[in-house]
């Protein structure tokens, strides 16, 4: 009888893991804009074009510019899936309002330049991802690693067992973790900071404890997990839903 219960209590753990998995295909979308433009295409965003996402099922997740390049916007949005992500373009593409805005903004010249975009999926260890916003102002990071051939899975092990811990022991505010679509070889994950002098001490602090020390030699001893690191840092804008 008590195997029957524990099974089934181990069973209706795992379900509610399940449930609670966050299942969304998120966007990440980088918008670089003509010389000097930038600030009609934040315009746009605020005046219309969040609005118009949202009718058409799109969930705004965030808004940044990089406080150390110009004339580029950086946003995330969610969908229920692919199937879904791609209706909603259609019909926004497709939108009258967004056609009449779109036309009116750029009636001074064409706005954006280049677009590129990542499809991402959370992972198990993500924070859940919703609206925020601090009392006090703070910056985010947005940082990018590359795999060697094979160790994403160690890698998320590394984050899921350690890092994250390690990240808030030191003051660092874990936003939202991903991995791409299509893709075993990258981890995308965004931080907040009180500022970017005290993100880069706080790295310093963590890369010197000796917790994280012991973590990263124990999972690196069949070899490397990283080839590659880009971070940037960057600021909310006024209408981002994470501030």
């Amino acid at each position: 009888m008590f195997k029957q219960f524990l099974s089934a209590m181990l069973l209706f753990a795992a379900a509610l893991t399940a449930s609670a998995q966050d299942t969304r295909l998120y966007e990440t979308r980088i918008y670089y804009t003509e010389p000097g433009r930038l600030e009609a295409l934040l315009t746009r965003f605020r005046d219309h074009t969040t609005k118009i996402f949202e009718s058409h099922g799109m969930t705004n997740v965030g808004y940044w510019v990089p406080l150390h390049e110009e004339n580029k916007l950086i946003y995330v949005l969610s969908y229920p899936d692919r199937a879904a992500r791609d209706a909603s373009w259609k019909a926004f593409g497709s939108d009258p309002v967004w056609k009449k805005a779109q036309s009116e903004s750029e009636a001074s010249g064409k706005i954006v330049s280049k677009v590129e975009s990542i499809f991402m999926k959370a992972t198990d260890f993500s924070p859940k991802i919703k609206s925020s916003e601090s009392k006090k102002e703070r910056v985010f990071e947005l940082r990018t690693y590359t795999t060697t051939a094979g160790k994403l899975p160690d890698l998320l092990t590394r984050f899921r067992e350690h890092t994250v811990k390690l990240f808030k022991k030191h003051g660092m505010t874990n936003v939202a973790y991903w991995t791409v679509d299509g893709k075993d070889d990258t981890l995308i994950y965004i931080l907040a900071h009180p500022s970017e002098e005290a993100g880069k001490k706080a790295f310093e602090d963590f890369r010197a404890d000796p917790v994280w020390v012991k973590a990263r030699d124990e999972s690196e001893k069949n070899g490397k997990l990283t080839t590659k690191v880009e971070s940037v840092y960057m600021k909310a804008t006024d209408f981002s839903t994470i501030k």
